[in-house]
């Protein structure tokens, strides 16, 4: 009978001090909503970009990704952001779907133009850059690479000198 009680005791603070972790994983994560005044852009494609994604300029959180829907007339991705009352956009603002790393998700940034005129609320950001896929990229990479070994004189490669002649050294 005492082993149960020490069993029960040491279970309860296993869990107390997991309760502990999570509120504050919970509290240092900043995972709040911005409610702030709403915006909206249009891409071409938002590959990996969902509901609830940061909106960072320079790397600072200072809105959400609240809504993600389809423009029907030009079949392009609506993204619906709320942007932090303090924060007032310039309308030359550009928004860009960034990776948070190599494996990480996505997030939206927005980098401010020095336009005086802001976006207002309800507006639309006019400028964006949808990120390629990564098979996009490894398709450039390969093309580059093929490129830079067909012989003809391509830029990065050295002129040799005519058949016959010891170049200076």
């Amino acid at each position: 009978m005492r082993r149960n009680v020490i069993e029960t005791v040491l279970g309860g603070v296993v869990l107390a001090v997991a309760g502990f972790f999570l509120a504050f994983a919970y509290t240092s994560a900043d995972l709040r909503k911005v409610n702030g005044y709403e915006i909206t852009a249009n891409f071409s494609s938002i590959s990996g970009l969902q509901a609830g994604a940061d909106v960072r300029i320079s790397g600072v959180k200072v809105g959400s990704v609240t809504e993600l829907t389809l423009d029907p007339k030009s079949y392009q991705a609506v993204v619906h952001m709320s942007i932090h009352p303090d924060i007032k956009l310039p309308k030359d603002t550009a928004a860009l779907i960034a990776s948070e790393s190599l494996l990480g998700g996505k997030f939206l940034a927005l980098e401010p133009g020095g336009e005086p005129d802001m976006i207002k609320p309800n507006g639309r950001v006019e400028y964006t850059q949808s990120t390629p896929g990564i098979e996009q990229l490894l398709g450039q990479v390969i093309f580059s690479l093929q490129n830079m070994s067909k012989p003809g004189g391509q830029a990065g490669e050295q002129a040799q000198p005519p058949a016959g002649e010891n170049p200076k050294m």
